[in-house]
């Protein structure tokens, strides 16, 4: 009889920590698994995966949300007995441990916390996004499995107009936490270090988190403005140095899926961004904060470009999305 898996997801729409998970249960499916996932509503790219869909609402992160998770419990505790394991894919999602006592849990924390709350205990295994998120998992036995990315992502056509200058880029999500603005107010120091640099800002804030912070960032004439692009992998393969000016970050897939098409990285030196980066190697590691170090880590980059691309490429094959399943599945299949 084929193991079963349940996803449980906080969101509708696929971030950083959905789309692991959709990378491992593609795997698993492969190899025989069933797989089920739920999200909070009845639409959305993650109820479209083929796979049998359940709406479970697990709260968010606003004041008092947590009740939405108490009054799932009854339908977790069913959903429990049904499944081999159920794989809690947020901290947010581990609202539902209390009600999982006798089924297979797995608790899979994406961010960097302050503080554990009693309840994680219960779950069966505990997985960490990198090892600086597991230091902060006092008294948990977290399994460092860091994030799968597609090291072969499918070719994507450039985005901007090519000129024959070095290309710098942002892409991610534009709020505080990651930093865009300093890359902004960066871009003077780039270009008096590099002439005719230019600096290309791909994203936005689908979660709102800050209004404001986005307008500044896309109020600036120093940089160029892109959206949201289906494609990111493919289209980090047209910049020539991709930058993470993150003032906290438990991992920093978009550096690693940079590396994978050989685009070398400059980043800042918080949470599990060194665990991605070599120094010197693979890209560069900087303060946060810092415009003045930020464009001169990018200048020494540039100069290397080439053999610091090849070393990306070549580092970002510990991430490769089958390891991470071959890796995980055996962590599944030790709870069986």
């Amino acid at each position: 009889m084929s193991p079963s898996l349940l996803g449980v997801n906080a969101v509708d729409h696929p971030g950083g920590a959905e789309v692991a998970l959709m990378r491992l249960a593609e795997r698993l499916a492969k190899r025989g698994w069933e797989l089920g996932m739920t999200t909070p509503a009845d639409v959305g790219p993650l109820t479209e995966l083929g796979y049998e869909h359940v709406k479970l609402d697990v709260g968010g992160l606003g004041a008092r949300e947590g009740a939405r998770a108490v009054a799932s419990w009854p339908k977790a505790l069913r959903l429990g007995s049904r499944w081999d394991v159920v794989y809690l894919n947020s901290t947010v999602c581990g609202r539902l441990l209390p009600a999982l006592r006798s089924a297979r849990t797995v608790l899979h924390v994406h961010d960097i916390v302050d503080r554990v709350p009693h309840h994680w205990a219960q779950a069966n295994l505990v997985l960490a996004a990198s090892q600086a998120v597991a230091d902060r998992l006092d008294g948990l036995d977290a399994q460092v499995v860091y994030c799968p990315i597609d090291l072969e992502p499918p070719p994507a056509p450039c985005p901007w107009q090519q000129n024959g200058a070095p290309v710098i880029g942002y892409v991610g999500r534009i709020e505080p936490r990651k930093g865009a603005l300093d890359l902004v107010r960066a871009a003077g120091l780039i270009r008096k270090r590099v002439p005719g640099a230019r600096i290309v800002v791909v994203g936005g804030d689908p979660y709102q988190t800050d209004p404001e912070y986005l307008a500044a960032v896309r109020a600036s004439a120093e940089v160029e403005h892109l959206g949201w692009v289906e494609n990111a992998p493919g289209v980090m393969r047209h910049l020539d140095v991709l930058v993470a000016p993150s003032h906290q970050e438990p991992f920093g897939t978009v550096l690693s899926e940079a590396m994978a098409v050989g685009t070398p990285v400059v980043a800042t030196r918080v949470g599990g961004l060194a665990e991605v980066v070599e120094d010197g190697l693979t890209g560069a590691l900087v303060a946060p904060g810092s415009p003045g170090e930020l464009a001169d880590a990018i200048a020494r980059v540039l100069a290397s470009r080439d053999v610091m691309g090849a070393a990306a490429r070549q580092a970002a094959r510990r991430f490769d999305a089958d390891a991470y399943a071959d890796r995980v599945e055996a962590l599944l299949r030790g709870l069986l």
